[in-house]
């Protein structure tokens, strides 16, 4: 195509000097816009190669959905975009949070992510940009992989799966899902916790995320040549292995499974040390060790001011000061250690995540000002779930407290109304004994008088 270009404009040129600028023909005319042709063709194969293309699909969606319905508001669509997407962000952290803990932490989650400054600069009403639809594709990722995970249905797998490659196709952000997922799963392993709703979360998103990935053209083979990667791929391995022990377990008796163990752990450590060996060839080849100027920036903090100054010197890539954290974060990120404490003593699959979520998005926060983004929700779900605790110990209190005042007065109305019929009693026996004495005293005297009469 470049070369199209340059010999289409090299022959307009020699035609122009020839033939001279009053007499270009149809001819010239038709080459001028194959020229132009091409060159556009060219500049949108860079643009697809260097661009995150899906904020530029969803605008031409945008668009078209209006002029299918005869309306033109291009600009309301830019404007109107990251206010939209920010909407959907608090709804996924409400769904992720009520997975993760309960519904009255995801309400409180979700308030905070509406509110958080961190987030609310890049979700403003014409902030159209990546991070704007990219932070609700973020969290969307990890409610769908945490709903797999405690449904195991196969329908929420897939959503898992389609909401990663819409991850993929609107920011570089995805490495850190394609890393924070493995790490809990991992996690899961070490802590037993590991189950088939994992593997049926986390093997599709593998295998065929990675081919989605691949497919874009941003990424490409970067999928499965990058070392940033390589941690999905280890963990999938770990998995296989480990659920193969457990069905095979089943299945022999005690015996020949610590002889079957044996033969598959020598086995397997012969293949291993054969994968490591090839993927340390291909990674030495490289300068970087196969990782990426973005991975390597994460990792080690001084790295582009080493290499690449230019991406230093963004006010963006520059490490953030501690007084960033309350100006970004607010309130929220005093309440977030208290919903680390409080996930630690309710800890399951859910809070795990959380734990792990809040934990690696810190360590990258560290690194750079714009990560602050990736933080926020993290510290939002946290702060939600602190929240949601203080305010269930304090209506807890309230209702015991509560509870026992209606005790107490339940007791003295019972007591009160107890000495009234009581004394009601006593009076109703008074006046029964009263009659009766009467009754009997009318009578005595008549029998004597008879008595003494008839004497």
């Amino acid at each position: 195509m470049a070369l199209l270009a340059i010999a289409g404009t090299v022959w307009q040129s020699i035609y122009m000097h020839f033939f001279g600028l009053c007499w270009l023909t149809l001819t010239s005319n038709v080459m001028l816009y194959a020229c132009r042709f091409a060159w556009l063709l060219h500049i949108c194969f860079l643009l697809a190669s260097s661009l995150w293309p899906f904020i530029h699909l969803l605008y031409h969606a945008a668009c078209s959905l209006l002029l299918c319905s005869h309306h033109t508001m291009p600009l309301q669509v830019c404007v109107f975009t990251a206010p939209l997407f920010s909407a959907f962000c608090s709804l996924a952290a409400y769904g992720l949070v009520s997975e993760c803990r309960d519904t009255g932490a995801g309400l409180a989650a979700a308030a905070l992510v509406g509110m958080v400054p961190s987030y609310i600069s890049r979700s403003v009403a014409g902030s159209y940009d990546n991070e704007g639809v990219a932070i609700f594709a973020l969290v969307f990722v990890f409610y769908t992989f945490i709903k797999t995970v405690n449904t195991g249905s196969l329908r929420w797998g897939t959503l898992n799966l389609m909401a990663y490659f819409y991850m993929v196709l609107s920011w570089g952000g995805y490495s850190f899902v394609i890393n924070l997922i493995p790490i809990y799963c991992l996690a899961c392993v070490a802590t037993g916790r590991l189950t088939g709703r994992h593997y049926l979360a986390f093997a599709p998103l593998v295998f065929v995320g990675t081919l989605l990935a691949a497919s874009i053209p941003v990424v490409g083979f970067n999928a499965v040549l990058m070392s940033e990667h390589f941690g999905a791929f280890f963990t999938c391995a770990t998995m296989h292995a480990v659920l193969l022990v457990r069905w095979t377990k089943g299945l022999l008796p005690p015996r020949q499974f610590e002889f079957a163990t044996r033969l598959v752990l020598l086995a397997g450590a012969c293949a291993l040390a054969g994968v490591v060996l090839m993927v340390l060839g291909y990674v030495l080849q490289s300068p970087t060790f196969g990782w990426t100027g973005r991975s390597l920036t994460l990792l080690d903090p001084t790295y582009a001011s080493r290499f690449v100054p230019i991406i230093a010197s963004v006010s963006e890539h520059q490490p953030p000061s501690w007084p960033s954290y309350i100006t970004d974060l607010h309130f929220a990120a005093l309440l977030a250690p208290a919903g680390i404490m409080s996930s630690f003593r309710k800890l399951d699959n859910g809070t795990l995540f959380l734990i792990l979520y809040g934990i690696t998005a810190v360590y990258f926060s560290g690194v750079m000002v714009r990560l602050m983004l990736v933080l926020a929700p993290a510290v939002c779900c946290l702060a939600g779930v602190a929240i949601s605790d203080i305010l269930s110990t304090l209506t807890g209190s309230l209702k015991t407290g509560l509870q026992s005042f209606k005790d107490a007065i339940n007791g003295i109305s019972r007591t009160v109304s107890g000495r009234f019929l009581d004394s009601g009693a006593d009076d109703d026996s008074t006046a029964a004994a009263t009659s009766d004495g009467g009754v009997l005293s009318s009578k005595t005297p008549s029998k004597k008088g008879g008595r003494r009469s008839g004497r």
